[in-house]
């Protein structure tokens, strides 16, 4: 596909957002993600919350979809009361990349979730979240590191077969697993940190971590490869 295929990103909804002389509500998403997947080949779409039904229409213009990382999911979506440690609801945000994420699977399209990307992908599928980590997120506002493990013969080990260190910033992880997901990358301490639905069910991978923030672009590279392939038979 000249100039690298779609890849729509979504993206926050804050009620306030300063730059110049104005502070509005905005629609913003951290330069990184755009320059990750523009870094991997492909021209990177911004995905702003939308009506939930409005989903299918948009995903079938793309050539894949990334879900962003971004606040905790709300608990009622996965059936478990509010922990005191859980953050402030985004219920538009929610219910848009609910949607995208189903849209997505069903209509095949290349999809890669990043941090609540992945747990919000496990939740859509019927899986479960813990509510609260620790020593994922070490100090307030600031990504740390860590080593993941991928689990070999996976389609993440596939593109990165050793251990590395990840830039993370997370207090929630997969509990449950979400129907067809299997654990594809796993942290010292046995948290699942990516999970992926097998090759028969189409191009699905989430990571814990923010590859935004690091430099190692296999992960996305692998996601601009599949949705190259799904743009040649749109």
């Amino acid at each position: 596909m000249a100039g690298g295929p779609l890849i729509g990103i979504s993206t926050y909804l804050e009620a306030a957002a300063r730059w110049g002389v104005w502070e509005l509500e905005a629609a913003l998403l951290p330069a990184g993600y755009p320059r990750l997947v523009q870094r991997a080949g492909g021209v990177a779409v911004m995905l702003p919350p939308d009506t939930a039904e409005r989903a299918a229409q948009v995903v079938a213009r793309l050539d894949g979809l990334v879900i962003a990382g971004g606040p905790d999911v709300e608990p009622a979506r996965y059936g478990a009361r509010r922990d005191p440690r859980t953050g402030p609801p985004a219920p538009a945000r929610d219910a848009w990349e609910l949607a995208l994420i189903g849209a997505a699977l069903a209509a095949r399209v290349p999809l890669l979730g990043i941090c609540r990307g992945m747990q919000l992908l496990n939740v859509a599928l019927g899986g479960t979240l813990v509510q609260h980590l620790v020593g994922h997120a070490e100090v307030v506002g600031v990504f740390g590191h860590h080593p993941v493990k991928p689990v070999p013969g996976t389609r993440y080990a596939s593109y990165v077969p050793e251990e590395t260190s990840v830039p993370t910033y997370h207090h929630q992880s997969v509990d449950r697993l979400g129907a067809g997901l299997v654990p594809s990358a796993h942290a010292a301490d046995g948290t699942v940190e990516a999970v992926e639905l097998p090759p028969a069910d189409g191009w699905v991978l989430g990571v814990q971590w923010h590859p935004e923030m690091g430099e190692d672009l296999r992960v996305v590279r692998g996601l601009v490869e599949a949705a190259s392939g799904s743009a040649a038979v749109s």
